[in-house]
């Protein structure tokens, strides 16, 4: 039993189940944290700068944040999806088969899936920077948010406004705006809600930032894995060159024996 669990942890892929756990954590942060930022953010601007859903199909900040939830939904479904190949692509490289199960052979499938999980990981990881950068600019403008609430309060007498239409939230005809003398926004700004959602999203913006760590581990994973099979096949057809080669020398060598054997007789 004891030999088991040796074998057994010996065959497992360390490098790839960090990259994995990395990864699984940062998605779920990201996804979770930023569904949850998402609906404050709705409830921030309907609430204090009273803004409301448009009607008909015209695409407004609330139509963009629903699709930015459903985008959430489909990332947090694929990635647990590519975390499981990416996984089991490690178990398959790793030698816990060949110690298992005898002798394997690197088949030319196996090198073409190798190298489609690289250059699939690297695009996913040009992904989730294009995510990281995206994800920081909400949480530029719950900063300065945030610094509007923290100014207001520190300096007396201050009139300091947030205008909506300086971030392309709303159209230019539109004037959403509060100020610091106003009644809604010292009760944002008192608000629980504000605070939850900017650390919200700064959760968010770690865990995409996470996810591209954990790209770049799998990348570096994945290119020893490749570089090991690359070795293995050359190693494999050595092998088999030399275990012909000594096949011919036995055979040329018992050729021999018998013209020997037959002129001796």
């Amino acid at each position: 039993c004891f030999e088991c669990c040796i074998k057994c942890l010996g065959g497992i892929p360390y490098a790839s189940l960090i990259a994995t756990i990395l990864l699984y954590a940062g998605v779920a942060l990201f996804c979770g944290c930023g569904h949850e930022a998402l609906s404050g953010t709705v409830n921030i601007l309907q609430t204090y700068f009273e803004m409301t859903r448009a009607a008909g199909d015209v695409i407004d900040v609330f139509t963009m944040i629903d699709i930015f939830k459903y985008v959430i939904y489909g990332v947090a479904a694929a990635f647990f999806v590519y975390g499981i190949l990416l996984m089991v692509e490690g178990f398959f490289t790793t030698g816990a088969i060949k110690d298992l199960y005898g002798d394997f052979k690197i088949t030319t499938c196996g090198r073409c899936v190798s190298a489609w999980f690289i250059m699939l990981t690297y695009i996913f990881m040009l992904a989730w920077l294009g995510v990281t950068a995206f994800t920081s600019l909400p949480v530029y403008m719950y900063f300065n948010l945030w610094t509007i609430c923290r100014n207001a309060t520190i300096v007396d007498g201050a009139n300091l406004c947030l205008d909506l239409r300086q971030y392309g939230i709303v159209t230019i005809g539109e004037e959403k705006k509060v100020c610091t003398t106003s009644e809604s926004f010292i009760k944002m700004c008192d608000s629980n809600e504000l605070n939850m959602t900017f650390h919200l999203f700064i959760v968010a913006l770690a865990g995409a930032g996470a996810a591209v760590i954990a790209m770049v581990h799998y990348l570096m994973v994945l290119s020893a894995n490749w570089a090991y099979v690359k070795d293995a096949c050359r190693m494999q057809k050595y092998e088999d060159i030399k275990s012909k080669e000594e096949q011919e020398l036995h055979d040329i060598h018992s050729t021999r024996s018998k013209e020997r054997l037959n002129a001796y007789t």
